[in-house]
């Protein structure tokens, strides 16, 4: 049940949001050139995909944890659309090809060996990678591996329609505040 509503609230977000996917991409080839941002992730049985967002940082700014990064790299428009939450827009075409789900723990980088190994322990991969989920809405992010995972893993466990329902709505209402950024 979880997937058909990921496929159709996906597909309608894509539909309804077309404008703005535009409006962006525009805006974005005219602050770093390239707009879209996509990088590799470990996702759902620790394979990898390809995720997708518009980009936030210059085009130079080297592929680690958003907790590792320099706040420098952040362009203007980059801070509207990480606070906003518009950068991870793009995503819902990784929920369409089944990649992803909307909700689930949040894919990591590969280079993340801690959060890898704290994460695979607690078998966090077993499931779909999410958009938004339980550490996203309590503003747990990457820097903190082995809680990140456990919240994962709480998330995981008791996650039902309303719970799943509830992330949604606390990440569209301004629940969390993204990745931190050095």
């Amino acid at each position: 049940m979880i997937r058909v509503f990921d496929f159709l609230a996906a597909l309608s977000g894509l539909l309804v949001l077309w404008p703005v996917l535009v409006v962006v991409t525009i805006a974005g080839l005219f602050d770093t050139g390239s707009p879209i941002f996509i990088q590799e992730r470990v996702g759902r049985n620790k394979k990898k995909f390809k995720l997708i967002k518009f980009r936030t940082m210059t085009i130079e700014t080297k592929s680690v944890a958003s907790h590792l990064a320099n706040s420098a790299s952040i362009t203007t428009l980059g801070r509207f659309l990480r606070k906003t939450k518009i950068d991870e827009l793009p995503q819902l075409i990784n929920v369409l090809k089944g990649e992803m789900s909307l909700v689930g723990p949040r894919p990591n980088l590969f280079n993340q060996k801690e959060l890898i190994r704290e994460r695979d322990a607690l078998g966090v991969y077993d499931v779909l990678p999410g958009i938004t989920g339980l550490a996203q809405v309590q503003n747990i992010d990457m820097s903190k591996p082995k809680q990140l995972a456990q919240i994962d893993r709480e998330m995981i466990d008791t996650l039902n329609v309303r719970c799943y329902f509830g992330y949604i709505i606390k990440t569209l209402t301004g629940s969390g505040s993204g990745d931190a950024i050095n």
